[in-house]
């Protein structure tokens, strides 16, 4: 008893302790730790494996010729070296920096465990075999690596894992030069661009914790002098003079120069590998290897170790000619290095090169002026050669004096990094890491505004917002039969008031099977329940997580409980492509609708129809439709009166009389009423009609967009006219425009044209209706005529035609098929099958015809006026919209061309 009492006790405290652990706050900074230790130990790893191989190639070259030894070992460590990169990490060429830099800017680039592995053999391979390549850029790599591995550990959003990726870059820069301010800072200065709270916290940490961890294990990260107590003495105390001002100015343009020359060299000699000498990653880098070799080897012995070189250099005792070996050498070696793909990185090469310009800057000073020289320019070129290279001054002037420790440089530091990025953004504007990527096709910047932008995009903007959804109440039979007429894997499951109560899938329905259970089984039985939904305000990047995590290809929109849309992986795709070449209308509008009256009805139905209303004429017929198409739908109405104002005027602070709108809203109240429908009211204050249009869609999510046109344009180079060309390409809902044609006033059976023009400029903002306030008409429509193309059963008029047709009190209706005349056969059999169809659904006989013509609306307009129809409905895609605009448009010529009303429906897709 007492044992069996212990264990739930032990174990309700391992739960509480891990629920403690696991809270958000408490969990990035465990995660930021982790991150550091393992960051901290992998660049002491790298670091201890450099100098094992260094001082054992050293030691060789002592024994045996060197001129012999030292090209067989960058020949055989190369071959080893660029093997391992192509064959297990293609991932690990070159410094690391670039390809963390793409993964953060949403480029695919791995970043794995696997990766730092081969990251950190391969690098001790490369720089302890004596290429001119340095191991700091390669811990930012093994560091975001090692990240983006403990990232998989716990599932979490994308935007995190973004954030553990930068903590694990800072922490690999702050353990590989003992400097976790600097880490920091290169992570917002190059890496992320981002100074908010949630970055700044792990990183701090993560690389504070990295820097320890390698200063404990490793020792100093980069020694500048070989007794660092001499520094202080050998660096200018105090403020600059007047006279060293010049000479620092000086510095900072050699740097910019010569830096700009360093990255153009490494990507001359990266495409002059790529392009014109094709051979393979292996012997590249083995041939680098050999040069570097054989160069070295007949250098002095002080070049065989970069460490020792750049300690000697730091120190200002080097002579002239050393000095300017140095540089030329290292320039020339660094190039050929990092242009194979080794690799490596380019710090620590930066660092030599900027010494050497900076010392030779110093003996200048000292001959001209006649005063000692000092360390100070030596230390001052690190920074700025560093800062032409990497193009972040901050980093720049902090990297050197965290590893100096000397207040004094920090004046000299800013004057020269300054100056060298100018130069360097003078001359070229894009960074290495850029350019480099650019030869591969990839635009970082374009790629980080992407991911930024995408992060700004909430799923409202993108979901479907007509969602196919079956109720609650349908039986296991009736559920069968909706996945057979339909593409569709799952169907969300609503209750009679519109709130989703599950979803039901195809492997719910090989469960039943299994189950034995009865055909009248009602689907609520075996649905699944609780799906898993997001809100309408929920960011793109949280959507694709959430798919990802679950494993899902699509997600419910829910507000509250209620059902508003559906999004999908297609979805996401196509917002990416839109913003990728420019063509999304996120946030387009700059100055949005005010809404300043509404009403609300009871939201008990499965979506919202949209009606804006403005000429009292046609809002008793727009309403009869809306009526018919929500009662067969279970939609409410939303119905919208706009009032314009003038372009320099703001909606939100202009004053507005809205009696007129007001009355006309309350008389499509007693319609609904009278009905039995629930609706819903506004007036809006716009610049614009279709900009107020759409922000009524985007907020209330309407799902039906029901309007009327008056069969004219207004402005030049439209094609039914500014609102309606608008909304057909922007509306993310069903479109229904009606283009008034013949009315009966009451008893009198008089035909009617098209409403009178506007003169005004409201009015030609209103090109979609007039305004004029006749009486109330009254609908008389009996003959219909549909022309079709392709598939009648998807056809978008022939799902809403019974609809429509439910307002006639004899419908005659005609399906209509125009064939090209030069065809040999025609194939009637796919419009026979429709008007079949059709009449099972309406009760009542439809006739089906075809035509042969070169042209399709002429035969249409011709056999509307022969049989005095009153309506023809045409039905195309949105898509079918846009090529038909190009190609000559076909609803809009049959919409002129008929004197009698015309239904034009585009459907959602």
């Amino acid at each position: 008893m007492r044992r069996s009492s212990i264990i739930p006790r032990f174990q309700n405290k391992l739960k509480a302790i891990a629920l403690f652990i696991l809270r958000p706050k408490r969990l990035a900074i465990f995660e930021a730790c982790l991150i550091g230790v393992v960051s901290g130990l992998a660049a002491v790893l790298l670091k201890q494996g450099i100098e094992w191989c260094g001082s054992l190639r050293e030691t060789a070259a002592e024994q045996a010729p060197a001129w012999f030894l030292l090209p067989a070992l960058g020949l055989i460590g190369g071959l080893l070296t660029g093997w391992l990169v192509q064959t297990c990490a293609p991932e690990t060429s070159g410094s690391g920096i670039p390809q963390v830099k793409a993964a953060l800017g949403g480029v695919r680039i791995s970043l794995s465990l696997r990766v730092a592995v081969v990251k950190l053999v391969t690098t001790i391979l490369s720089v302890g075999s004596g290429l001119s390549l340095g191991r700091q850029g390669p811990t930012v790599q093994i560091g975001a690596s090692l990240a983006a591995w403990i990232g998989n550990w716990i599932p979490t959003s994308p935007n995190y894992r973004r954030q553990l990726i930068a903590c694990g870059a800072a922490a690999g820069l702050a353990a590989g030069f003992n400097a976790p301010i600097a880490g920091v800072l290169f992570v917002v200065e190059e890496l992320l661009h981002d100074v908010s709270g949630v970055t700044l916290g792990p990183a701090i940490v993560a690389s504070f914790v990295g820097a320890v961890v390698s200063q404990w294990f490793g020792g100093k990260g980069v020694s500048l002098e070989a007794d660092p107590s001499q520094i202080v003495d050998t660096v200018t105390p105090g403020f600059l003079s007047l006279n060293e001002i010049p000479f620092y100015v000086l510095l900072g343009v050699l740097a910019g120069l010569l830096g700009t020359l360093f990255s153009r060299g490494i990507v001359a000699a990266t495409v002059f590998n790529q392009r014109h000498w094709r051979v393979s990653l292996p012997v590249r880098v083995a041939i680098a290897g050999l040069i570097s070799g054989l160069v070295v080897a007949m250098l002095p012995s002080d070049f065989r170790d970069s460490t020792g070189l750049r300690q000697f250099l730091g120190s200002g005792e080097a002579s002239l000619i050393t000095t300017a070996i140095a540089l030329v050498a290292h320039l020339l070696l660094t190039i050929v290095a990092a242009g194979s793909g080794a690799p490596g990185g380019l710090f620590a090469p930066s660092l030599i090169m900027g010494s050497a310009v900076g010392h030779l800057v110093g003996l200048s000073h000292s001959a001209l002026m006649g005063v000692p020289e000092t360390a100070t320019y030596a230390l001052t070129g690190m920074g700025a050669f560093f800062c032409a290279v990497s193009r972040a001054p901050m980093t720049a002037v902090v990297i050197v004096f965290e590893i100096v420790s000397d207040f004094n440089l920090v004046l000299p530091l800013m004057v020269g990094s300054v100056v060298a990025y100018l130069v360097a953004e003078k001359i070229d504007n894009k960074s290495l890491s850029n350019r480099l990527w650019e030869l591969k096709g990839i635009q970082l910047k374009k790629q980080q505004a992407l991911q930024d932008s995408l992060i700004d995009i909430p799923a409202t903007e993108v979901m479907v917002q007509r969602v196919e959804t079956l109720e609650s109440e349908l039986s296991l039979d009736e559920v069968r039969l909706a996945f057979s007429n339909s593409h569709h894997r799952g169907f969300p499951v609503v209750d009679r008031t519109g709130k989703l109560v599950g979803i039901v899938t195809q492997s719910d329905l090989l469960d039943t099977s299994k189950r034995n259970l009865s055909e009248d089984t009602p689907l609520s039985e075996f649905m699944t329940r609780q799906p898993i939904g997001v809100s309408p305000t929920d960011n793109l990047s949280e959507v694709l997580y959430q798919l990802n995590r679950h494993k899902l290809s699509r997600l419910p929109v829910l507000e509250g409980r209620k059902l508003v849309g559906i999004i999908t992986r297609s979805d996401i795709i196509r917002a990416e492509s839109k913003e990728l070449i420019g063509e999304a209308e996120y946030g387009s509008k700059i100055v949005p609708s005010y809404v300043v009256y509404e009403t609300r009805g009871p939201a008990v139905g499965n979506g919202r129809l949209l009606v804006p209303l403005s000429n009292p004429r046609t809002a008793p017929v727009l309403l009869k439709f809306a009526v018919a198409i929500a009662k067969a739908r279970n939609y409410e109405i939303e119905c919208v009166q706009i009032i314009l104002v003038p372009r320099h005027s703001f909606p939100s602070e202009t004053e507005v009389n809205t009696t007129q709108s007001r009355r006309l809203l309350r008389k499509a109240e007693q319609i609904a009423k009278n009905a039995g429908v629930s609706l819903h009211t506004q007036i809006r204050v716009a610049r614009d009609v279709s900009g107020a249009i759409l922000d009524t869609i985007k907020e209330r999510h309407i799902c039906l967009l029901l309007m009327g046109w008056k069969g004219d344009t207004s402005a030049s180079g439209s094609i039914f006219g500014s609102v309606v060309d608008t909304l057909i390409r922007q509306a993310p809902c069903e479109l229904v425009v009606v283009k008034w044609g013949n009315f009966r006033r009451g008893n009198n059976s008089s035909r009617r044209g098209d409403l009178v023009r506007g003169n005004n400029r409201a009015k030609r903002e209103r090109n979609y209706e007039d305004n004029t306030d006749y009486e109330e008409l009254d609908l008389h429509w009996n003959s219909w005529l549909v022309p079709i193309r392709g598939e009648p059963k998807q056809a978008a008029a022939m799902q809403l035609l019974p609809t429509l047709v439910s307002l006639s009190s004899k419908p005659e209706i005609r399906l209509c098929q125009v064939f090209d005349e030069s065809a040999i056969e025609f194939d009637t059999e796919a419009i026979e099958l429709g008007a079949k169809s059709l009449s099972r659904r309406i009760g009542t006989d439809v006739v089906s015809t075809f035509v042969c013509s070169d042209s399709v609306p002429s035969p249409i307009i011709n056999l509307a006026s022969k049989d005095r129809c009153d309506v023809v409905v045409v039905g195309a895609s949105r898509e079918g919209f846009l090529t038909q605009v190009v190609n000559g448009n076909i609803p809009e010529a049959i919409a002129r061309g008929c004197d009698c009303t015309v239904i034009l429906v585009r459907s959602v897709n």
